[in-house]
């Protein structure tokens, strides 16, 4: 269940409660919106296997190979939860001529994404974060290694100059370009240009916001907010200060702020502030992702003509119940309408 922690007295609760039909509505219309992810695209690798004994060459334990789970990371993880959501997804990014960029392109494809602006950059791996978990025999499986694949160089100009007239080729299809930027290299200046070039874009980052200036909304969360800032976001006036000198620097339409257990904050340029409280802060078993959820849902909510408030709202809801799970998760619609009801209607 959804656990809001609200008061008998709850002004959130009652406007919460008479937007119930809307939102319902809304999350039915996902399945109309069309979204662009722009994104660093990476695949999440989860070997697991059982400990056999100690290696004679190294101290190292020999790990004898039970299981391997692969699940889009990064911005992939963005694209996934839209397509999960419901949305009609294509995407524009780069992978490697490898097994891992194939594998990726085939999860993708299951899913009933788009995947003609995938181009394979045939100089950089598919960026590859693989965990490699061991048990001894009934005993708990825990995580001993990770091996990440990637390149810091970034990908050639012609690369570039292709994903930019893809983008640029599909603004007049979308309803919203998402910029999902992991820092991989995918989203340089001129991808960044042509992202921009629509009517509405929402920009996921972990730094460097202003790269992005006049985006239409950006989803930082506190870490990510202070950095830019450069300073501590410590309580209610320091939160305050942030959202309007981030307002400032990024000339976005709006900025939210994500803040983990304190819920949502909501600075629009028209001087308006909206505070959405966490609507689960017990169940809470894995965070990995949940920046990605709220994007997804938002950013759906947002193009099948919700409010910005509504849009948080539900992406909100949307990252209560993928916390709930282990790793890069995603939920769907059927759940955000069962919470929805639950978080309304349970005393």
């Amino acid at each position: 269940m959804v656990d809001a922690h609200r008061t008998q007295a709850d002004p959130f609760h009652d406007r919460l409660k008479a937007a119930e039909v809307q939102l319902l509505e809304r999350l039915e219309q996902f399945c109309n919106a069309q979204i662009l992810v722009v994104g660093d695209l990476t695949l999440d690798e989860f070997v697991t296997g059982e400990v056999e004994r100690i290696s004679r060459e190294a101290p190292v334990p020999i790990i004898r190979h039970e299981s391997t789970r692969r699940v889009p990371g990064g911005g992939a993880n963005a694209v996934y939860n839209l397509a999960k959501l419901g949305g009609q997804i294509s995407v524009a990014g780069l992978v490697g001529d490898d097994e891992q960029g194939q594998a990726l392109v085939q999860i993708f494809q299951a899913a009933g994404i788009d995947t003609g602006g995938i181009f394979i950059d045939r100089q950089r791996p598919t960026v590859t974060k693989t965990r490699i978990s061991a048990h001894a025999r009934q005993s708990v499986t825990q995580q001993v290694l990770r091996l990440d694949r990637k390149s810091d160089t970034l990908p050639h100009p012609d690369l570039q100059q292709q994903l930019a007239d893809y983008i640029q080729q599909q603004h007049p299809t979308v309803a919203a370009v998402v910029c999902s930027d992991y820092g991989d290299g995918v989203l340089t200046p001129k991808v960044i240009q042509s992202a921009l070039g629509g009517d509405r874009t929402i920009v996921d980052t972990q730094n460097h916001l202003t790269r992005y200036q006049q985006a239409s909304l950006f989803t930082p969360n506190l870490p990510e907010a202070e950095l830019e800032v450069g300073y501590s976001i410590t309580d209610e006036p320091s939160l305050q200060q942030a959202g309007a000198d981030l307002l400032e620097r990024t000339q976005a339409e709006a900025i939210l702020i994500t803040r983990g257990g304190d819920g949502m904050t909501l600075f629009q340029r028209s001087g308006a502030t909206e505070h959405i409280p966490a609507f689960n802060r017990t169940d809470v078993f894995d965070v990995t992702g949940a920046g990605d959820t709220v994007v997804a849902a938002l950013t759906l909510a947002l193009a099948s003509g919700s409010s910005l408030w509504e849009a948080v709202v539900l992406g909100n809801l949307a990252a209560s119940l993928v916390v709930r799970q282990f790793g890069t998760a995603t939920t769907t619609i059927e759940e955000m309408q069962d919470a929805l009801t639950s978080l309304i209607h349970e005393a």
